[in-house]
């Protein structure tokens, strides 16, 4: 099989396993009517959002099927994110399989079996990690998330039918149930290998919107064509794929071929369940880099892998509908009348629910300094607690500057939805996702136990910043039509709708900051204590090892690289002066003297002893004065001959 031939003899490949087709019997004559699945591997989310991949022998996999099925396999727990729970004295983790949603079958298009001449798959299972008896994963704490926010929502329907009313339901007895959906819009760079990134002339390009929508060509296009088609033969429903903002132009060489590609693109699919949402959407990056690989191109999914230019969102839907006994499906978020309200009472208070509890949400949302990089002023990425509903009922707004928004579609009231605009590629979409549920229901249990009206709910989400409000908390502001960052200045946006953490250590305060909210996780059993404790323990850990030994070695690279250039002949006062401002910032941010320490010996120092409130100090002086540093670097080498 060659490489021009990735999306050709698919017709002979199973790529998709179904939730009807898990038991025993089915699987056993799919697999042996497949013989080139070859492996079976269990996939467990941790705390990070990792996914567990061993290879089991698909033959072992079908002589112990029952058991498998059932009890999965061990591993030791200590190699996946679950800290201060899979201690090293206590590793031993269960992989158990989900048998309730699709399993996928990845194939290795560079090993080709040599009896059916196809590439060699592995049946990938999505699976729950159990330690001690307990459900200890991603996907657990989605599963029971979701569990809790159905019933709860459903008991508050029954007991304030006006809620049912106002979407268009005369009575309880209608509901057959409720319906969690999801969706995910994933951007990533592409570039070919060993090429970097020139900062100038991709801001230039980003500045003068030289590659959005624009064609693409090469390989390129046929990546994004064949990972378009492989999303479809695992049943995602590919809806678009298209270039984004950030990238400058390929070069032809004398061969025919692409060199210098640098491009950052955007493919999304259909939305599904939410378990299933999230499941798609590691998934596709699997699939997209495997396809962009065979292509010879890099892909990243990191939230900014060029500083000063666009990075990747990936922002996030969610949708709630009821599905009645006559098979109609009804928006739980649109009321009756499109024209008249914005959302309905469950709309409303779901809104404000994630709004309200957004400290606690945002932990899983922005876990890396990555991350916190790419939620700067400028680039569209939402940094503050604000939402967009539009003008008026009739014409929707799509407000790019706020934090989570009002999706509506007048003719459509099943598409009313919210996206949240804050993840990256690397946010744990399940746990996103189970922290933004949990935060809805406390707004929805507001809004109903209360019995509020529309009017009523969309003053309260509409109040200033200085009033009093019966859920929404007073000195801050949580709706605005205006562009949050040309319409307000910085200590105006601080003062309205509160001030953005600057660094992991920051973010992860939340947690202990906001007691109140952090029990609105809580609720249900959904979180707990020890799993709110692990994730914090290996963000903390993430956040402090990448510190010491990426982030600071990279800036101590660049301090060095900062040399003098100019000599006596050329020389002019200004050069002078610039090279004597970068060199006393070189001297502060890594030279140690005798009786004072430089920036980056006391960062580390303060990791070293645990001081963690002075290391997210100090990170943030050492962001200020590297940005400083290059800054006056790069107009003094401007002046030089």
């Amino acid at each position: 099989m060659t490489k021009d031939s990735i999306t050709s003899n698919v017709n002979n490949l199973l790529f998709l396993i179904e939730p009807k087709d898990h038991s025993k019997e089915q699987l056993s004559t799919l697999l042996k009517a497949n013989p080139q699945i070859k492996f079976v591997s269990l996939m467990g989310i941790d705390l990070g959002g990792n996914a567990t991949d061993e290879k089991i022998p698909a033959i072992a996999f079908l002589d112990d099927l029952d058991n498998f099925l059932v009890n999965g396999v061990q591993t030791d727990g200590s190699s996946v994110v679950l800290p201060e729970i899979a201690t090293l004295n206590n590793a031993k983790v269960d992989i158990i399989p989900d048998l309730n949603v699709n399993w996928f079958v990845d194939y290795n298009f560079s090993h080709i079996d040599s009896d059916t001449n196809l590439p060699v798959g592995t049946l990938r299972i999505p699976s729950f990690l159990v330690h001690n008896s307990q459900r200890v994963d991603s996907r657990s704490i989605l599963e029971k998330s979701m569990e809790h926010f159905k019933s709860s929502l459903l008991d508050l329907l029954k007991k304030h039918p006006y809620a049912l009313e106002n979407i268009g339901v005369s009575s309880f007895e209608e509901v057959d149930k409720l319906v969690l959906t999801a969706a995910t819009e994933l951007e990533f760079w592409v570039k070919t290998p060993d090429d970097r990134a020139d900062v100038e002339q991709l801001s230039t390009s980003q500045v003068l919107k030289e590659q959005y929508w624009k064609r693409t060509i090469g390989p390129v296009r046929t990546a994004m064509e064949q990972s378009l088609l492989f999303l479809d033969y695992y049943g995602l429903e590919a809806e678009m794929g298209h270039k984004e903002v950030g990238g400058v132009k390929a070069q032809l060489t004398g061969d025919g071929r692409f060199s210098h590609v640098m491009e950052q693109l955007e493919i999304d699919w259909k939305y599904s369940t939410s378990m299933q949402a999230a499941d798609n959407e590691l998934l596709s990056r699997d699939i997209i880099k495997d396809v962009f690989m065979y292509n010879n191109l890099d892909v990243t999914f990191m939230a900014k892998p060029v500083e000063g230019v666009a990075g990747n969102g990936e922002h996030t839907h969610v949708g709630v509908a009821l599905k009645l006994k006559d098979g109609t499906i009804k928006n739980l978020f649109s009321p009756k009348d499109m024209t008249s309200d914005f959302m309905s009472p469950v709309g409303y208070g779901s809104l404000m629910g994630i709004l309200k509890n957004y400290e606690v949400i945002n932990p899983f949302v922005t876990a890396t300094n990555d991350a916190l990089n790419r939620l700067k002023p400028g680039f569209e990425a939402p940094i503050c607690i604000v939402s967009s509903l539009g003008h008026t009922p009739e014409i929707p707004s799509r407000n790019r500057t706020i934090l989570i928004g009002l999706i509506r579609d007048m003719t459509n009231p099943l598409a009313t939805r919210f996206e949240l605009r804050a993840p990256n590629p690397t946010s744990n979409t399940y746990l996103v996702l189970a922290s933004m549920y949990q935060s809805m229901l406390d707004g929805i249990k507001c809004a109903l136990e209360n019995d509020k009206t529309c009017d009523e709910l969309l003053k309260e989400l509409s109040k200033p910043a200085d009033a009093e409000g019966f859920y929404l908390e007073k000195g801050r502001a949580y709706r605005s039509e205006k562009d949050v960052f040309d319409d307000y200045t910085e200590e105006e946006r601080n003062k309205l709708f509160g001030i953005p953490p600057k660094t992991v250590w920051e973010n992860i305060q939340g947690f202990e900051s906001c007691e109140n909210k952090k029990e609105v996780l809580l609720s249900g059993g959904v979180f707990n204590e020890a799993l709110l404790n692990s994730y914090k323990e290996a963000i903390l850990s993430q956040w402090t090892t990448e510190l010491y030994n990426r982030i600071i070695p990279h800036n101590v690279t660049f301090v060095r690289k900062c040399a003098k250039t100019h000599n006596g002949e050329y020389a002019t006062d200004l050069d002078l002066v610039n090279w004597e401002q970068i060199n006393y910032l070189r001297y502060s941010l890594m030279k140690d003297r005798l009786n004072k320490k430089c920036l980056f010996t006391k960062l580390r120092d303060s990791i070293d002893r645990n001081d963690f409130d002075t290391a997210s100090e100090l990170q943030i002086e050492m962001r200020s004065k590297m940005d400083e540093l290059r800054e006056l670097y790069l107009l003094y080498k401007r002046n030089l001959f």
